[in-house]
């Protein structure tokens, strides 16, 4: 038997059901990993804050001259934000808010750690920093096509 002839019977691995996943169904996976693990992390803050409340929030708010009510909106950008985001509905727009309350976190409460560095070396800030620019990147990609408002839905 001439073994040109029968490698030649044989399909190719590429067009076979063992082949790779396309390049785009592994960005729309990656991009649900993001927003789900940003999206997860950032509301669990949110769920503390409702048990323990947001007035020390408003504290800070007061204590930089602006109105404590405003300790209210950090619902909006770690519980419904990242709720959104986990849904992959409106999601550059949640991402957005997360990015904008991350921003106020920074400003009212991590300015002195700005350029400070961990005791294991590590920027002081990277918990935040991971938040900010995950959500930031979230801004960026959009869903995905694995979520609700699908790869053509408005705002993803």
């Amino acid at each position: 038997m001439n073994t040109a002839t029968a490698n030649t019977s044989r399909a190719p691995i590429a067009s076979s059901s063992l082949a790779s996943p396309s390049p785009a169904a592994l960005d729309d996976a990656g991009k649900l990993l993001l927003r789900v693990t940003i999206g997860v992390l950032v509301l669990l803050h949110g769920i503390f804050k409702l048990s323990a409340g947001v007035g020390f929030i408003g504290g800070m708010l007061a204590k930089a001259g602006l109105p404590g009510g405003l300790a209210y909106l950090v619902y909006v950008g770690e519980i419904v934000a990242p709720l959104l985001m986990l849904a992959g509905f409106w999601t550059r727009a949640a991402a957005g808010v997360v990015v904008i309350n991350m921003l106020v976190a920074f400003g009212l409460v991590h300015m002195a750690d700005l350029f400070a560095l961990g005791k294991q070396g590590g920027w002081a800030l990277e918990l935040q920093g991971l938040y900010l620019f995950g959500a930031l990147t979230v801004v960026l990609l959009g869903a995905g096509r694995f979520s609700v408002g699908g790869t053509n839905g408005r705002w993803n």
